[in-house]
């Protein structure tokens, strides 16, 4: 009897005791629903028929992206649950709302094949970015394997908003953007070495004329927003294929894999 008094009092105890929840942190989060507030914003202007505004939330999404997890190194605020949101957020503004305003502005037309194309690089977008996640222990921090979402959604959304701003009605142009929604989608799932831009340290002195040439080009970009940015994407989306190339011609390695990993299954890829 006493020894049941004292398990009843040790369990009792024992129920008195909590760990302390696990928070969320509110600052790299905010950035991230942002971003995904972008690609909601340019899915329901897509809805409207506002594609110049439909193009320019999902550029919107691209800039908040690029700081949530900066804001979250600086902060010291990284977590699993940020990475998780992350995913998911990317998934909507780079993958769902470029494919839906690529249908709903020109792929309509073309029936079967339009759809077809939208799917194709909504898929990719899924895939690649579940491959990131498997990836990021072993993949070389300078380059994305493939190109990354961000970047293929600005194809898809710059060429949109480019020939929006030149009054082109989307279904003029809808097998340009079948070829632009599939060189996008399967360029993120190929293991093409795209340089991620991650060893540049802000903190560093630079020498005067990055800052000369930095404010060049900020002035370059304002002669004609559009086709100047839509141009630098497209000649970064080229990119990954001659750094491929010239690495062939060379006989160097091409995969920007460190270690092959259990899942998904990639042996014979990474030549």
């Amino acid at each position: 009897m006493q020894d049941g008094v004292e398990n009843t009092v040790v369990n009792a105890g024992a129920a008195v005791v909590r760990k302390p929840r696990k928070g969320i942190y509110v600052l790299p989060n905010l950035f991230t629903l942002a971003a995904l507030f972008g690609g909601f914003y340019s899915i329901v202007m897509a809805i409207q028929g506002r594609f110049d505004l439909a193009a320019l939330g999902v550029f919107c999404a691209m800039v908040l992206d690029s700081l949530d997890g900066r804001v979250a190194r600086l902060t010291n605020t990284q977590s699993a649950f940020g990475e998780q949101m992350d995913s998911l957020a990317d998934m909507v503004s780079f993958g769902a709302a470029p494919a839906l305003i690529a249908y709903v502005w020109s792929l309509k037309d073309l029936g079967r094949w339009g759809w077809f194309a939208a799917f194709v690089y909504c898929a990719c977008a899924a895939l690649r970015l579940a491959r990131f996640n498997v990836n990021t222990a072993v993949v070389d921090k300078r380059y994305f394997q493939g190109l990354p979402s961000p970047a293929a959604a600005a194809l898809v959304a710059g060429f949109i908003g480019l020939l929006t701003d030149r009054g082109v009605h989307g279904a003029s142009v809808a097998w340009p953007m079948f070829a632009v929604c599939l060189y996008a989608g399967l360029t993120m799932v190929t293991n093409v070495p795209f340089y991620s831009f991650k060893d540049v340290s802000m903190k560093k002195s630079v020498p005067f004329a990055v800052i000369v040439l930095i404010a060049l080009g900020i002035a370059i970009i304002n002669i004609d927003p559009p086709i100047v940015i839509f141009g630098i994407f497209v000649l970064y989306g080229l990119s990954g294929y001659i750094v491929y190339g010239w690495r062939r011609a060379n006989g160097m390695r091409t995969s920007v894999i460190s270690t092959s990993t259990d899942e998904p299954e990639e042996r014979g890829l990474h030549m």
